[in-house]
């Protein structure tokens, strides 16, 4: 088998906006990261050879950057706040029992899931279509909105409806991915995807604090009286860090949607969207821009237009003009209909989602089951208090930003994503196995030997530290190789949408089914916890199986050295890199004949 280095042209993906080819009498149009090679057929920036040999690398885009981890390290906080007190917070509701705490904690973060699983895709395609900035701002003011009614809940029902409003309001981060992508190429790529993993991990070491800290059952302005809304601060605080984030977002982030920048104003692009929906909802007839889009045939029910009716729609084209600026611009449409389906739902592309899906299955089944475990009295449980839950995952937040930071990106560099990926399910699956032997807090070891309250903090933290490095990490891998999946950037919105999707999917069970496996453990002595976690560990080890199946080599991005992480190309390859070349100089020659 012949080695062949990976031509940075075949790995590159193919815009969906026009680009042209730039002399320096000539401004070059405005876009991001550093500008198309002129070779480049595609019209994508790629990471081409210098005359010396050297790798052109791009600047990263260090503001538009900033604000993006600023989005996601509101989010994340405000997320991950939920998790230290809701175990707590679900058996002061009058229908929930102490025998089914698990299950009804695990119904209320399946709610919110579920809910992401119903709308995720749908803001990812709005996004395609109004642009990444519009969806960001809607996401983050109605989060907050439903932070502040979820510190009111009192019962079950009031909490379940809560989380499945603030999962329909929330796609950030699909589009936050998207984004990412948009504004890097694959020389940069993968140095800014390493960051976004970097901010969830702060955000997994600040949400914990706020959720273990913050929760006042007494009232702090009056002492000796029960607080009647003891879970309210932390929601709160959540509130009003969105709130920040999204004033910051108005004003410093730059739309990465090419098309969106020939829209209108982001208020006016709003009041088109709402005029666009009441008129498909409101006429009989399809609306002058439907019409004006797939033709004057084009009625409901089969009806044809009359002349009246043509007459109708020429004084609705001055009136309605500024409605299809919410619509994707026709160049756009045709680039993307020249994509098959098979194009971009192909055999990688496909297992990456199915992975993603597993992956994340496991991830929130385990961030939903270790509070229950922590909580939970023994010998199932470990009896641990909110303020021990936040602690200890803030914790393991700090060992995952070191990895992350000094650590992953090497290791990276070495092995590639894929191998990277397939590392981080593994890592799952320890961590899975290893849980339910973590001593008890009472210093009795989990088969009954006397080992002291330090030695279970210390097995606790490490296990903790195997599945959020495994989490971050297979995180950061997942994002790099989906981006890179997508054949061009007009379906690279929804194609993270798709896998958001996806994932919410695997999100909006993992919850249910882990609370009710581990209400069912309450029943089974000894180690009754083993089941629940057992069976996740055997979910991860599918997904780390189906990785194994993951073998484009476009996946990679191009700062990898193929010579130290050892990547082969099969003959296929190597006669289609040999045919093009040879293709290439046979132009050359005939333009130069012509030339004479």
């Amino acid at each position: 088998m012949k080695r062949l280095t990976r031509p940075s042209l075949g790995a590159a993906r193919k815009s969906s906006t026009l680009h042209y080819q730039t002399f320096p009498t000539i401004k070059p149009p405005s876009s991001r990261g550093a500008p198309p090679s002129p070779s480049s057929p595609s019209g994508f920036r790629s990471d081409e050879s210098t005359e010396s040999g050297a790798h052109r690398v791009s600047p990263l885009p260090v503001r538009q950057l900033a604000i993006l981890a600023v989005i996601s390290l509101a989010e994340q906080t405000a997320f991950n706040s939920i998790s230290p007190y809701l175990p707590e917070m679900a058996t002061t509701f009058p229908e929930v029992t102490e025998e089914k705490v698990g299950l009804y904690v695990g119904l209320i973060a399946s709610s919110f899931a579920l809910a992401q699983f119903v709308t995720n895709f749908f803001w990812g395609w709005l996004s395609d279509r109004i642009g990444r900035k519009p969806v960001v701002l809607m996401g983050t003011l109605f989060s907050a909105a439903c932070f502040v009614a979820f510190g009111f809940c009192k019962t079950l029902w009031q909490a379940i409806i809560v989380q499945i409003c603030l999962g329909l309001v929330n796609g950030n981060q699909g589009v936050v991915s998207t984004c990412l992508g948009e504004i890097t190429d694959k020389s940069n790529q993968s140095q800014a995807f390493t960051y976004l993993p970097v901010v969830y991990g702060l955000g997994a070491i600040t949400g914990p604090i706020v959720g273990g800290l913050m929760v006042f059952k007494n009232n702090p302005f009056k002492k000796g009286h029960k607080n009647p809304y003891p879970y309210l601060a932390p929601n709160l605080f959540s509130a009003a860090i969105l709130l920040i984030d999204m004033v910051l977002t108005m004003f410093f982030l730059d739309e990465s949607l090419e098309e969106a920048r020939s829209l209108p104003p982001l208020g006016k692009r709003i009041h088109n969207l709402f005029v666009w929906v009441w008129q498909f909802a409101s006429s009989s007839r399809s609306p002058a821009y439907l019409r004006r889009i797939f033709g004057k045939d084009h009625q409901p029910n089969g009806v044809e237009s009359s002349e009246e009716e043509d007459a109708e729609e020429e004084e609705e084209s001055d009136t309605d003009s500024s409605i299809p600026a919410v619509l994707p611009n026709v160049s756009s449409g045709e680039q993307l209909s020249k994509l098959t389906q098979r194009e971009v739902l192909n055999r990688d592309t496909i297992l990456l989602l199915l992975t993603f899906l597993i992956f994340q299955f496991a991830n929130i089944a385990y961030n939903s089951l270790f509070p229950i475990f922590a909580q939970a009295p023994p010998p199932t449980g470990r009896s641990l208090s909110p303020t021990e839950i936040g602690v200890s995952l803030s914790f393991a937040g700090v060992f995952t930003i070191i990895f992350q930071v000094g650590i992953y990106g090497r290791l990276r560099e070495k092995i590639g994503n894929k191998v990277t990926y397939r590392v981080s399910m593994a890592a799952f699956v320890v961590a899975f196995l290893l849980m339910p032997w973590v001593g008890y807090k009472n210093g009795d070891g989990s088969l009954g030997l006397g080992r002291g309250k330090a030695v279970m903090w210390i097995e606790l933290g490490f296990v903790l530290i195997i599945k959020t490095i495994a989490a971050v990490g297979g995180l950061t891998s997942a994002l790099l190789l989906i981006t890179n999946s997508a054949p061009n950037h007009s379906v690279l919105g929804t194609l993270n949408g798709l896998a958001q999707t996806l994932s919410a999917a695997g999100r909006a069970v993992g919850p249910f089914i882990s609370g009710s496996l581990f209400s069912a453990a309450t029943r089974i002595q000894p180690k009754g916890e083993a089941m629940a976690f057992g069976v996740f560990g055997g979910v991860a080890f599918i997904g780390f199986l189906l990785s194994l199946g993951i073998r484009g080599a476009g996946l990679e991005a191009d700062d990898w050295d193929e010579e130290e992480g050892v990547e082969d190309y099969d003959d296929e390859a190597d006669d289609e890199a040999e045919d093009d070349a040879s293709k290439t100089d046979e132009r050359s020659g005939l333009l130069q004949s012509r030339r004479r």
